[in-house]
C-alpha cells in the first residue's frame, strides 16, 4: 500500500491539508481495496491552526516512511518552519520519496534547498514574494501546477486538487483517477499548463512617477490602436526611453502590460456584461474577435466562452 504522509506544522492551512486527505482517502481500485494509506504527521502530537487543533497520530519520523509526502500551506501569521521538519524533507527526498506542495506549501518545500533550479508554482498573489524569497527556483504563477518528477508544487488550493488527481492517474492510471474525479465532482481533464485563469494586477508603479497619468491614460484608451510612440509620447520620452524607464519600475514591457490590460477589461465585460464576443473585442482594443480569442486563450488560459460560463455574474 501506498503511503501518503500529510506534514503538519504550526497554523497549517487546513483547506490544504483536507485535499490530499479526502483525495487519496477515497480513491479505490476497481476490486474495491484501498490503494492508500494516509497519515498525519505533525512537529507535535497537538498542531495549532486558525481555526482548531489538530491531532496528528505520526511524528516526523513517519515521513521517513512514506512513499509520498503533502506540504500544505501555512497561515501568514505562522513563522519559519522548524529547521528539523525541513531537514526530514530533505532526508525523505535523497531516499527518493514524492514530495508535493498545496498553495503556499511551496514556501516550506522551497526553504529546504530541493527546489533551487527547479520550476515550481504557488498561488498567483504569493509569486513574487516567493521569488524574491527563493530567487533560485524559477517561478511559474499562470500554471496550475509543475511536475518535476520527484518534487510537484501546485497553486492556489483548488489547484491542489488538480495536483492530487494527476499523482492519482500517475500511480493507478486515467480510469482510477478518473473515478476519483467523479467522486469529487471535478473534471480530471484539467493541465497543470494551464493558467490560474486570474490576469495578474500590474506591478505597482511608485506614487508620483512620471509613468503614473500615462498607465491612467493608457487604461482610459485601451479601445484605441495604440503603439509604443503613442505611450511614450504621453510622458514626453522617446520609444527607447520609455521602454527602459517602463520596465525598471513594472518588470515588463509596455505592449505586454497593455495587452494584460485588455485582457482583464475583456474579463470583466465576460463576468459583468452579455456583450457579444465581437462587441468585447472592440471594447477591450483587440481589432478582431479572431485576435481577441487567440490573445485571451495565451494569457488567461481558456476561451472567452468558457471563461465567462466559469466566472459570469448573476445577480
Amino acid at each position: 500500500m501506498h503511503t501518503v504522509a500529510i506534514l503538519a506544522l504550526d497554523q497549517t492551512v487546513v483547506f490544504d491539508m483536507a485535499i490530499p486527505i479526502e483525495v487519496f482517502g477515497r480513491v479505490r481500485l476497481p476490486d474495491g481495496r484501498r490503494p492508500y494509506r494516509v497519515r498525519t504527521c505533525g512537529t507535535q502530537p497537538q498542531v495549532p491552526t486558525e481555526a482548531f487543533t489538530i491531532h496528528a497520530p505520526w511524528g516526523l519520523d513517519a515521513l521517513a516512511d512514506a512513499d509520498t509526502i503533502i506540504v500544505p500551506g501555512c497561515a501568514e501569521t505562522a513563522g519559519p518552519p522548524p529547521a528539523r521538519a525541513l531537514e526530514a524533507l530533505r532526508d525523505a527526498a535523497a531516499h527518493g520519496t514524492r514530495i508535493a506542495s498545496i498553495c503556499g506549501g511551496a514556501f516550506t518545500l522551497a526553504a529546504t534547498g530541493l527546489l533551487d533550479g527547479l520550476a515550481a508554482t504557488t498561488h498567483w498573489t504569493a509569486a513574487r514574494r516567493f521569488a524574491a524569497m527563493f530567487p533560485k527556483v524559477e517561478v511559474r504563477p499562470d500554471v496550475l501546477y509543475v511536475d518535476n518528477g520527484q518534487l510537484l508544487t501546485s497553486a492556489g488550493a483548488s489547484a491542489g486538487l488538480d495536483l492530487c488527481l494527476h499523482m492519482v492517474r500517475r500511480d493507478l492510471g486515467s480510469a482510477v483517477a478518473a473515478d476519483a474525479a467523479r467522486l469529487a465532482v471535478v473534471p480530471l481533464e484539467r493541465e497543470g499548463g494551464q493558467a490560474q485563469y486570474i490576469v495578474h494586477e500590474h506591478h505597482p508603479v511608485p506614487r508620483g512617477s512620471l509613468l503614473e497619468p500615462a498607465l491612467a491614460w493608457i487604461e482610459d484608451h485601451l479601445n484605441h490602436d495604440l503603439t509604443l510612440e503613442d505611450m511614450a509620447a504621453r510622458c514626453g520620452m522617446s520609444a527607447r526611453t520609455f521602454s527602459r524607464r517602463f520596465r525598471e519600475h513594472t518588470g515588463t514591457t509596455p505592449m505586454q502590460w497593455l495587452l494584460r490590460a485588455r485582457v482583464r477589461r475583456a474579463q470583466y465585460l465576460l463576468e459583468h456584461t452579455d456583450h457579444s464576443v465581437e462587441r468585447i473585442a472592440d471594447q477591450a482594443g483587440f481589432g478582431s474577435a479572431t485576435a481577441f480569442r487567440e490573445r485571451f486563450k495565451r494569457v488567461a488560459g481558456t476561451t472567452p466562452q468558457a471563461y465567462r460560463a466559469a466566472f459570469r455574474s448573476t445577480p
